[in-house]
């Protein structure tokens, strides 16, 4: 227990220095960090990733994988996170921020990520600036990575070896099913349950607004009163661009600012194969009998027809 809290806080520290001396990524919270630590497993019963309890709005993403690999062997499972670079959202700060990305990759027990002298050449230096981990201890077959930024990090590369069922028993040569999760820009709830500024906000009452401010840290207050005179006042906070201005009537729960959200989370599911090399020089070597036998069966019919031709003949 007390090796796993070490492992998710040494996860958080490095994540932290590889994003503000790597790849800074301004204003950002939406770690993995904080799926690690609130879930001890990241998918759900229902299939559900934890990363979709924060970013609440749904965006799609592209997974790209082999279809069949060996044991032993490197390969490559890429997720594409695809969104318009040109907008941006609204960081912590209430401030115009590029969007990050992020993401999560749950494979099956026994594959894990390539160590840096497995990875080739042209990985590095696409994933360069790019620290991509362990989810856990418990689970090294769970990679995550992020927030990196976005504009140049739309596809997100995980370098993983395949297991040796010669060396493990629990491994067998089967299909296995495998899911990926990505994400672009902040997420609309904190791992608190706390709204962040990333949100549409309703109003608390039915009334008039009576009264709009904005302090000088950019936060709008709102001030609601109904037709018994009961006031309310809403802190809107900073960056959001307000609907409604003094004297309007609205709704319990209408919309007082712009939806802010420029980005949203995605998850798919896929399959590989841990093939067999027997099987392959199997099929292989059938193949190359048929062939064979296709070859044997075209010349025994040329000798067929020039004896038919010479009887003829005679």
């Amino acid at each position: 227990m007390a090796t796993n809290k070490f492992f998710k806080s040494l996860l958080f520290a490095l994540t932290i220095a590889v994003n503000v001396f790597g790849l800074c990524v301004e204003n950002s919270s939406a770690y993995p960090v904080f799926a690690q630590q609130n879930y001890s497993n990241p998918r759900a019963a229902n299939g559900k990733l934890a990363c979709a309890n924060c970013h609440l709005n749904q965006k799609a993403i592209e997974i790209e994988a082999p279809q069949a690999v060996l044991p032993n062997s490197v390969f490559e499972v890429e997720i594409k996170v695809p969104y318009d670079t040109s907008k941006q959202q609204i960081g912590a700060n209430g401030k115009k921020a590029d969007l990050n990305v992020g993401g999560i990759l749950i494979l099956p027990k026994g594959f894990k990520l390539a160590s840096k002298s497995q990875i080739p050449e042209a990985v590095k230096v696409k994933n360069k600036g790019v620290f991509i981990s362990p989810y856990s201890t418990e689970f090294d077959n769970i990679f995550v990575v992020g927030p990196i930024a976005g504009k140049t990090h739309q596809e997100l590369i995980f370098p993983v070896v395949a297991p040796d069922p010669e060396k493990n028993s629990d491994i067998k040569y089967l299909t296995y099913p495998f899911y990926a999760g990505g994400n672009r820009g902040r997420g609309q709830v904190y791992p608190t349950g706390e709204k962040s500024n990333v949100n549409v906000f309703g109003a608390s009452q039915q009334g008039q607004i009576t009264e709009v401010t904005k302090s000088e840290k950019g936060e709008s207050t709102i001030v609601i009163v109904n037709s018994n005179g009961t006031k309310t006042s809403q802190i809107i906070p900073a960056g959001l661009d307000l609907v409604v201005k003094s004297g309007d009537i609205v709704q319990p729960d209408q919309a007082l600012n712009i939806d802010p959200n420029a980005g949203g989370f995605g998850q798919e599911d896929s399959e590989i194969v841990l093939q067999n090399p027997i099987r392959i020089v199997g099929y292989v070597a059938f193949c190359f009998l048929v062939l064979l036998t296709q070859i044997f069966l075209v010349l025994k019919k040329k000798q067929f027809e020039k004896v038919q031709a010479a009887e003829l003949n005679f």
